[in-house]
């Protein structure tokens, strides 16, 4: 398929100052419709070209079979869609999502032309739509103005386009044609075609179907995908339908054009613009076309008067195939490249011209705009950064060194935020603030240069000085506390700058040295005395806190001498809690109540043994009648982990034959290992020693002790039945589960390393019970569920200590 859009335009434009610069009437469709155009719609089926127009709209004739006065034609047998219409109010694409009418290069268009819709035509239709799109065109066709071919002579126009991607092979994609036509034929280098071009020329459906797009050409053109599926179902390989809608619609957005006539002065123009759907119709095509009224030559866009220092963009219209030359003045910066038909710069402080020379084999334009330079504001530097206190505050600002007009101040809390003060006076009185704020004065300098604003002044304000709460209240020290009343300051704001005392609540002495910090311990005081701070925020004036009161008791503090203070111990052993008191007429100790009493005489030493089975404080209390104050003893006694000693499993072994004895300690080591009795060991000392017995060994119980490296110890024991026979495993005939003895079925090795297998079956032929622990046994169960009396069968194998194996099998009864 195909899309083609054609718009047949004759101009001849001229400089406001010459006739023959002059634009042809209604080029732009300024009078909102298509009177001087002349217009055709048409039907593709049987190919793009001449024969494909079917309606014709005359230039000459009004509407509704001529252009004069008419602003919307319909599609070539479709009255129910527009095929072209007038543009004079700004929307935006559906799919593009671009503007309808645009503002592009400085110049802003008033109007536009829309060509095309998203009609299609695959089946049959009335007046020869069926099996085809449609193409719709616009032309304008205009007599040169006779004069020097030197003079330029342009026209300048802007598209942007909607194509739904056909698959087919580049000739019959929807597409939008430009055509510049002479007597003498079509100006190729001024005629482009705009379309989504794919790989190859056949496809695996036939008819040229089913083509690759060429994504990466399509976007390097300017094409990109549209968010928008096509409302069109998509109709699959064999044309029958799909059911799907697929988003295969691109859009490009405006783009401006400009071709010099000028070298066809007193010629016949032509300029055709076309929108073609695709050969067959099956996929749309539309577009817009705006065009300038100004047909005076190359216009520079971009501001004529600039400030110093300022980045500035000039821009003209783009010249299909051309190469671009800029030049500015020398003390300007280039900012961007010099070789497109847009440059960014960056002004000095003199002005100058900036020139641009475009070229191309169709036209060759030069223009020169000139620039004046301004003097860019300068905001100054702002004084009269301080600090104040919170409330009754003031503060002169002052601006200097500034060049241009105060607009007004501003103001923020967080530098980011900023609320504007209605002031242009250079100087300001910040009064009363309850926070800190940052200040800066905004200059300007008429409406062409950006306002600019000076340096930051910042007013903080400190919070009011608060003095605070001191904890405790009230307290009391007796004669010789070395201990002393900790004092807490709290609630203050600020910091403190020392602490008093006074013995009469009216005359205050400052702590010599100076003590600033929260906390205070008072001690070796003879008198009662009162306390209180100094507090002071910043610059805010110092405020004082809350008063403490400590009363003097001449009764003596209890006095005592404790050992040890902190002590380790193993699990199950005693430490003794010590103790030689002075001054005192009674104490407690907790947790342990034992030995709590009252002292008849001093000194007075005492002994406190415990066992505690965990960690554990405990604290020894002493009062001395008259003195509210205990004194407070604390023994923190640590309580090791106990040693746990695993010295193996009871076994039984053959005469003759070794037993390897393998204990383990829960400690995490070293630890050493003692073991006793020591008959027929190798070596006692070691945790894992080797034993071989003779026919006069019977039963021995060993005890094994293993000893940590804090001294701590523990004890594991294992008994092990010496037999006179070869190593065998013993399998009883019966057992009687649910019973009181005889409840578990089990092996019973005699001299046997290990158990390779322990097997029950019952007379199905089912296992329900398999082990290899030596030990292990069977409960007479199977899945939790009791197993029914009677005969079981049973199969046993295991390795001797020799690396002899030996297998039994047998039966028993399960009695129940």
């Amino acid at each position: 398929m195909k899309y083609r859009m054609a718009v047949l335009i004759m101009l001849i434009c001229f400089r406001s100052y010459s006739q023959t610069q002059t634009c042809p009437i209604n080029i732009n469709f300024a009078t909102g419709n298509l009177t001087h155009w002349y217009a055709y719609t048409g039907n593709n089926a049987n190919g793009n070209g001449e024969s494909a127009i079917k309606k014709r709209y005359d230039s000459t004739v009004t509407a509704p079979n001529g252009t004069i006065g008419a602003s919307i034609f319909t599609e070539y047998g479709l009255p129910s869609r527009n095929g072209i219409q007038v543009i004079t109010i700004r929307s935006n694409d559906v799919f593009g999502g671009f503007p309808t009418i645009p503002t592009l290069n400085g110049y802003n268009y008033g109007y536009s032309i829309l060509l095309g819709s998203t009609a299609i035509s695959r089946n049959g239709g009335p007046n020869g739509t069926g099996a085809g799109g449609y193409i719709r065109g616009v032309s304008y066709g205009i007599h040169v103005p006779p004069g020097p071919s030197t003079e330029p002579y342009t026209m300048t126009y802007a598209y942007a386009m909607v194509l739904e991607n056909g698959t087919h092979m580049s000739s019959q994609q929807p597409y939008i044609s430009v055509t510049l036509k002479t007597s003498e034929g079509v100006i190729t280098c001024a005629s482009p075609n705009y379309l989504l071009p794919t790989f190859g020329s056949s496809g695996p459906f036939g008819n040229n179907k089913g083509l690759t797009l060429d994504s990466a050409t399509a976007k390097r053109n300017g094409f990109k995908v549209s968010p928008v599926p096509s409302p069109n179902e998509d109709p699959g390989p064999n044309g029958g339908g799909s059911g799907q809608y697929l988003q295969d619609v691109w859009t490009k957005g405006w783009t401006e054009v400009t071709y010099d006539l000028s070298p066809y002065r007193g010629q016949d123009v032509s300029l055709t613009f076309e929108a073609d759907n695709c050969v067959p119709g099956g996929h749309f095509a539309y577009g817009y076309i705006a065009i300038r009224n100004i047909c005076g030559g190359l216009v520079i866009s971009g501001d004529s008067l600039v400030c110093n220092n300022s980045v500035e963009t000039y821009s003209v219209p783009t010249l299909a195939g051309a190469t671009y030359n800029w030049s500015i003045p020398g003390d300007w910066t280039m900012l961007s490249g010099d070789t497109s038909n847009i440059i960014q710069v960056k002004a000095s402080v003199n002005g100058g011209s900036v020139t641009v020379h475009e070229k191309n084999s169709c036209a060759d334009l030069l223009d020169t705009i000139q620039i004046k330079t301004l003097p860019a504001p300068v905001g100054g530097t702002l004084q009269g950064s301080s600090t104040v206190c919170a409330g009754e505050n003031s503060t002169l600002l002052t601006l200097s060194n500034y060049s241009g007009a105060i607009k007004n101040w501003l103001s923020s809390t967080d530098g980011s935020t900023w609320a504007v003060i209605p002031d242009t006076d250079p100087q300001y009185t910040a009064q009363n603030l309850s926070d800190s704020i940052i200040y800066r004065v905004e200059v300007g300098k008429g409406d062409v240069c950006p306002s600019d604003t000076s340096t930051q002044a910042l007013v903080a304000v400190d919070q009011k000085s608060v003095g605070g709460q001191i904890t405790p209240l009230e307290s009391t020290l007796c004669l010789g506390q070395s201990a002393g009343e900790i004092l807490t300051l709290s609630g203050n704001t600020g910091s403190v700058v020392n602490w008093q005392y006074s013995t009469d609540g009216a005359n205050w002495t400052n702590f010599t040295p100076v003590v600033n910090t929260q906390t205070n311990t008072v001690k070796d005081i003879i008198v009662s005395t009162q306390y209180r701070l100094i507090d002071k925020n910043g610059v805010c004036p110092e405020d004082t806190s809350s008063v403490a009161s400590i009363l003097f008791d001449p009764v003596s503090f209890p006095q005592a001498t404790a050992y040890p203070a902190d002590t380790t111990i193993c699990y199950g052993t005693i430490a003794s809690l010590n103790a030689s008191i002075q001054t005192g007429t009674s104490y407690t100790w907790e947790p342990v109540s034992i030995g709590n009493s009252d002292i008849k005489t001093t000194p007075i030493n005492l002994v406190n043994q415990v066992s505690p089975s965990t960690t554990t404080d405990y604290i020894l209390r002493i009062l001395n009648e008259g003195c509210p104050n205990p004194l407070l003893d604390t023994f923190h006694i640590a309580v090791l982990a106990p040693v746990i000693v695993d010295a193996g499993r009871d076994t039984s072994v053959v005469a003759g034959q070794p037993l390897q004895f393998n204990a383990s300690s829960s400690d995490p080591g070293p630890d050493t290992y003692s073991w006793s009795p020591v008959i027929e060991l190798n070596n006692p000392l070691i945790p894992d020693p080797l034993a071989t017995y003779t026919m006069e060994d019977n039963i021995i119980r060993y005890a094994v002790t293993a000893t940590t490296a804090f001294g701590c110890t523990g004890v594991g024991y294992i008994t092990v039945k010496i037999f006179k026979t070869k190593p065998d495993i013993f399998v009883p005939n019966a057992f009687t589960p649910g019973g009181t003895v005889n409840i578990i079925f089990r092996p019973i090795p005699v001299g046997i390393a290990s158990l390779h297998y322990f097997r029950i079956y019952n007379r199905l032929g089912q296992l329900v019970y398999n082990t290899s622990a030596i030990g292990s046994g069977w409960d007479g169960r199977l899945n939790g569920s009791p197993q029914a009396s009677g005969g079981y069968v049973w199969m046993v194998q295991g390795t001797d200590y020799l690396g002899n194996t030996i297998t039994k099998s047998g039966t028993m009864v399960l009695v129940r």
